[in-house]
């Protein structure tokens, strides 16, 4: 049984006194400090607490009530589709305009494709060119269409000592292909095929010839086949009036049958 003393009841021996509990183990050691400022800490801490525990205000009620905590979670989610949209279109924009700034590879030079001559004279007219829709002359001084009978062999043989070739043309051809003679001056016969009477369609070998002519040079104008120069030109048209061959320099049909096959 303790002994009173005169320290306001505890023991001299730091027991407690014969009417209190001893302090929890958990607690550890306890010292009190001689200045109490040392405690200012522990006791803001504490006031903080019992502030936190201390009843709600009458607006924290409100705020804190369940409809108001889902309206601000369905809020909150609500706002980040929209800032996530706006992010990514930000975003694509400044790619975008960095990738037109960007300079690219250099392009190449577009190489222009010119028409060459070959060993036998002939070139490729430009690529699906129609046979202009000309009227020429014939032999009776009436015009007459170019494309009047297709398809056709047109050879253009002014200045050209061509009987030959005419009458080799006429007799290579299939019979649905007509022959076509273009000469300059109107007094100007094919030999071999003879001056037809109107310059329509008069028959060789049983073969359509057609005698037209063109005094101020309009289809070599045109198709850009240059002057006369003692040869022939030649159009190989098909049926729909596509140019498919221009010979621009022939004299012999050797250079021809090949190609008849194409109209």
């Amino acid at each position: 049984m303790a002994v009173p003393s005169d320290n306001g009841g505890w023991p001299s021996d730091g027991g407690s006194p014969d009417d209190l509990p001893d302090l929890p183990e958990e607690w550890g050691v306890i010292v009190i400090p001689d200045d109490l400022s040392e405690l200012s800490d522990e006791v803001a801490a504490v006031r903080a607490e019992l502030r936190l525990a201390a009843k709600p205000s009458r607006w924290r009620r409100f705020v804190n009530r369940p409809a108001l905590r889902r309206a601000r979670k369905i809020t909150a989610t609500a706002l980040r589709a929209p800032v996530l949209i706006i992010s990514m279109a930000v975003l694509v924009t400044v790619a975008s305009l960095f990738a037109s700034a960007w300079p690219g590879p250099p392009r190449q030079p577009a190489t222009q494709r010119t028409a060459s001559t070959t060993d036998d004279n002939t070139a490729p007219g430009p690529a699906a060119t129609a046979l202009p829709a000309l009227e020429l002359i014939g032999s009776d001084g009436q015009t007459v269409p170019l494309r009047g009978r297709l398809p056709a062999v047109i050879l253009l043989i002014d200045g050209c000592d061509c009987d030959g070739l005419v009458s080799d043309t006429i007799a290579a051809v299939r019979p649905e292909i007509a022959v076509v003679t273009v000469t300059g001056a109107l007094a100007t016969a094919t030999a071999g095929v003879g001056t037809p009477p109107t310059g329509a369609t008069p028959q060789a070998q049983g073969k359509t010839v057609r005698v037209l002519h063109d005094p101020n040079g309009t289809v070599r104008d045109v198709l850009n086949l240059g002057k006369a120069d003692g040869t022939a030109a030649v159009l190989l048209v098909d049926k729909g009036g596509t140019i498919v061959k221009t010979v621009r320099r022939v004299a012999t049909i050797t250079v021809l049958k090949p190609e008849l096959a194409r109209i």
